[in-house]
Order: C-alpha cells, then structure tokens, then sequence
C-alpha cells in the first residue's frame, strides 16, 4: 500500500499524525546561542563564535557539541575562522575550530563508503587533512586551560586515518583526556569507534571500553549509552556489512531480541533515563535509543522518542548502517512509530 493511502487511513480512523520531521531547517535543537553564533559566524561575525565558547565555561559536553556545530560551519566557508585566527592566533576556542574543521574536511573527503568502494585518492587526501587537523590540535592542546579535554577528544579523531599514528598516540591522549574528564562523551565515543573490530580494535575491546565509562558515569549522562553505540558497532560489523539492506536488518533485528543484549541495553537505558540528561548530547541520545526501540518493534517506545526530539532534527549516522540512507531511515521509522 503506498504511503498517501497508508497516512489517509491513518488521518481518517486515527489520531492526528504530528508534523513530520524536518531536516533541512537550520535549526539546532535545544541550543539556540550556538545556532545564532553559527548564523552570525557565515555572515562574518566571529565574535558570536567565540563568545558560544566561552559561555559554554567548564560544561565539556556543550563545549564539544559547539565545536561540532561551528567546525561544520566554518568546513564549508572558512573564511570568519581566518580573520578570528588573523586577530586572536593564539586563541585557545580558534585554534580548537580550526583543527575541528580540518578533521570535518578530512571525513568529507574520504566519504562514507566502505574502504572497498573508497579511490586511493580518497584515502590520501583523508590522511593529509587528518595529518593537517593533528598538527592543529597540537596547537590547541598546548593552548587549552587546565581541565578542558575537548581537544583531546578532537585529536582522537584524528588517528582514524593512520594505523600508526592510533598505535603510538592513542593511549597517552585518551589517559589524557580521561585525566581531564573522566566520563567526556566526546572523547569515550571516538575511543569506543577507535576500538571497533571495523577499524584498529576488537568486539572486546570496543564492548570493554563503552561498558567501562558507562559504569562510572552518573545517571543521566551521554555516555551511559555508549555500550548501545557498541552493539551497533557489532551488529553493523556482524550483520550488515556488504549484506542486502532487507536481510541484514532481520539479522540486526534478531540480534538486538537476544535476551541477552535486551537485558544489558534496557539497563542501561534506565540508568539514563534515571537522571537528569544534560542538553547537548540529549538529540543523540534519543536518536540512538529510536533506533534501538524500532529495531526491536517496539512502537511506543520509539514512538515516545520521536515526540520528544521534535520536528528539527539531525538524522545520526547509524540510520544509515541498517537503512542505507540516513534521512531515509529516520523517517521511515518515524512513520512506523506514528502508526503508518
């Protein structure tokens, strides 16, 4: 039945579908000064930049999530970074960005296919660019104040692109990083993909990482559902690796039903939801555990997830693993979970 028809029944024999997601609005959930400091940055105001930074004080998590968004922003047009860079070159937020938005290029150009589908081309300018951001990062280490572990976590996700570079640098910078913060969302999850089977670690190893920062975490916290990302890991690995889209998603069904991984996962939800989540990595968080609940067929559970990311989201990467398309996959479900 096509989905027009699937949505009238839906409108004439139930309640009022919600309105579908958008995702190409420009808004960013649930940090409006960060969103406004990103608008006033494109148009050349890197002030507004800055001061995004500086509010975000010693909150690591809103401080790493700015990162994100700014460093995408000055990816595509650079040229606000460059004149902060020009007035301020040794400012601790400038320094950060400029190897944020190397490293963004770096992923960029490399692209999001599988190693077999990705040209020699490709992997020499995603070494090059990783290479530039790590040499940035250095910078911004050096300049950072005492307890900021942001560049850290920054300079982690540099090393994907060299199996040399993970095997020297990563245990210094990740003891480092967990000096600063023990339980930074940001620099747990780089070292949990890191420490994937798919890159330089093992299933152990990735699942010994997620479950360690996951246990000495307070309620409530990102990184509580790190051990969730690691079960993604494994079953994208597993189960969905250059495997028909149809029958590799039965698969990761099937795995995430095990008594098993239910048990571990819902107890790591409850611990989640037991405390009071911060703001910055809550849209990742209820993205993951969507995933999670539509997987399992759970359609009130999803369903409660999508109502509360609202209507302006940012599809995470892990639809794409079990939907092939990010947005796809997001909305796809979101129609389950509503009823279609």
């Amino acid at each position: 039945m096509f989905l027009g028809a699937r949505v009238m029944i839906r409108t004439m024999f139930g309640e009022p579908l919600p309105d579908a997601p958008e995702f190409e609005s420009g808004r960013i959930a649930g940090d409006d000064l960060v969103q406004q400091a990103r608008d006033r940055a494109r148009q050349g105001d890197w002030q507004a930049a800055r001061y995004a930074l500086v509010d975000a004080g010693d909150d690591w998590e809103v401080r790493g999530r700015r990162v994100d968004v700014l460093s995408e922003a000055a990816a595509e047009d650079d040229r606000w970074l460059t004149a902060w860079l020009r007035d301020a070159p040794s400012d601790p937020g400038a320094v950060l960005l400029e190897a944020a938005q190397l490293n963004q290029r770096a992923w960029t150009a490399r692209g999001g296919a599988s190693a077999a589908n990705t040209s020699p081309e490709q992997f020499r300018d995603f070494a090059r660019l990783s290479s530039a951001a790590a040499e940035v990062g250095r910078q911004a280490m050096a300049l950072a104040g005492p307890d900021d572990p942001v560049p850290w976590a920054e300079m982690l996700s540099t090393m994907y692109a060299s199996r040399s570079v993970y095997e020297t640098s990563f245990g210094e910078v990740f003891a480092e990083g967990r000096r600063r913060d023990p339980v930074n969302f940001g620099l747990h999850h780089a070292a949990v993909g890191l420490r994937c089977a798919k890159w330089y670690g093992s299933h152990d190893l990735m699942f010994a990482t997620a479950r360690e920062v996951a246990g000495a975490a307070p309620p409530g916290a990102a990184a509580v559902l790190l051990p969730l990302s690691a079960h993604f890991q494994y079953a994208l690995r597993e189960f969905a690796w250059g495997t028909d889209r149809d029958r590799s998603r039965k698969l990761v069904r099937r795995y995430f039903r095990e008594p098993e991984v239910r048990r571990e996962v819902d107890g790591w939800a409850a611990r989640w939801q037991a405390g009071t989540p911060g703001p910055a990595r809550l849209g990742t968080c209820r993205q993951w555990l969507a995933v999670y609940y539509t997987l399992l067929g759970l359609r009130p559970e999803a369903k409660a997830q999508f109502d509360a990311l609202g209507t302006h989201v940012r599809p995470a990467t892990v639809w794409s693993w079990f939907w092939g398309e990010r947005r796809y996959g997001y909305l796809r479900s979101w129609w389950w979970a509503n009823g279609v």
